[in-house]
């Protein structure tokens, strides 16, 4: 089980430790699945425990320079860590002014992620900061465990409006309830709505458009068949969406979420080589 990986390019750097700085943000803990052709950043907090799950997917090639990996074994070429995202993080920090960023997987008194930050320097030798982060390696019977969570059955599916402007609402409203009701319909509207005994908040967004689903036969997807005008909606933890909203680093180029009625919120946020689908379970 080896794993080696080189970033060169500066913005390709920024980019990814931009990545890193979001994935810290909505978990203490993760599971970094590493393959041939991606990385992935795997949150499994059961749903049905009120827990919430995230999974979000990079292609290595937009990132590194240099990739090698082999995994626990030939028909399994895969390697499954448990990681704290904020010490890889902190790691990143001290390299945004790097020449080059190595990692690799060592195993000197327990596993580690070597993180090697090479820095300029007015010499001609350069300096190296390196840091070690722990890591625990995850058994092959456990790799189910972590496996894509599979998009729900929606009512509606809808595109998010600037995430700075719902990021503002929803921090304002967090202020007065612990609690947000995401609602939206077929005709491009969603509203994010508060009530408690004190006040009652509805903020009205329109025109947002709806993403044209297929389901896997080819067949439109079985939201198209409801009233346009029929809201969907979920009461979710507005801590829960708030730090995904002021987390986010990745500057998606789409974003949307999926409303299960009563049930889940399903968000995903697409730029270029980044997926980050983040799923909010409904309070009872």
């Amino acid at each position: 089980m080896r794993f080696r990986a080189k970033i060169v390019d500066l913005a390709c750097l920024n980019h990814f430790s931009r990545v890193i700085n979001t994935i810290a943000k909505l978990a203490k803990t993760c599971t970094l699945r590493l393959t041939v052709s991606k990385l992935y950043f795997i949150l499994s907090d059961k749903v049905a425990n009120g827990g919430v799950s995230m999974w979000c997917e990079l292609c290595q090639g937009n990132f590194f320079d240099e990739f090698q990996m082999e995994g626990v074994a030939a028909e399994h070429n895969e390697i499954y860590l448990e990681l704290v995202p904020e010490n890889l993080a902190r790691a990143l920090k001290t390299a945004q002014s790097a020449k080059a960023v190595k990692i690799k997987l060592t195993n000197k008194h327990c596993p580690c992620l070597r993180v090697a930050v090479e820095l300029p320097s007015l010499s001609s030798s350069s300096r190296i900061v390196t840091h070690d982060i722990p890591v625990g390696v995850i058994p092959r019977r456990l790799w189910n465990d972590f496996r894509e969570p599979n998009v729900p059955d929606f009512d509606v599916s809808i595109y998010l409006p600037v995430l700075k402007t719902m990021k503002s609402v929803v921090e304002r409203m967090k202020n007065l309830s612990n609690s947000i009701v995401i609602e939206a319909n077929l005709n491009g509207e969603m509203n994010l709505k508060i009530e408690t005994d004190l006040v009652s908040v509805t903020t009205h967004f329109k025109d947002l458009g709806n993403p044209p689903w297929t389901s896997e036969d080819g067949c439109q997807s079985s939201a198209q068949d409801r009233d346009p005008e029929s809201m969907a909606e979920a009461r979710i933890d507005i801590k829960k969406l708030q730090q995904l909203l002021a987390g986010q680093q990745v500057n998606p180029t789409k974003a949307l979420c999926n409303i299960v009625s009563k049930r889940i919120v399903h968000f995903i946020l697409l730029h270029e080589d980044v997926s980050l689908q983040y799923f909010i379970p409904a309070l009872a």
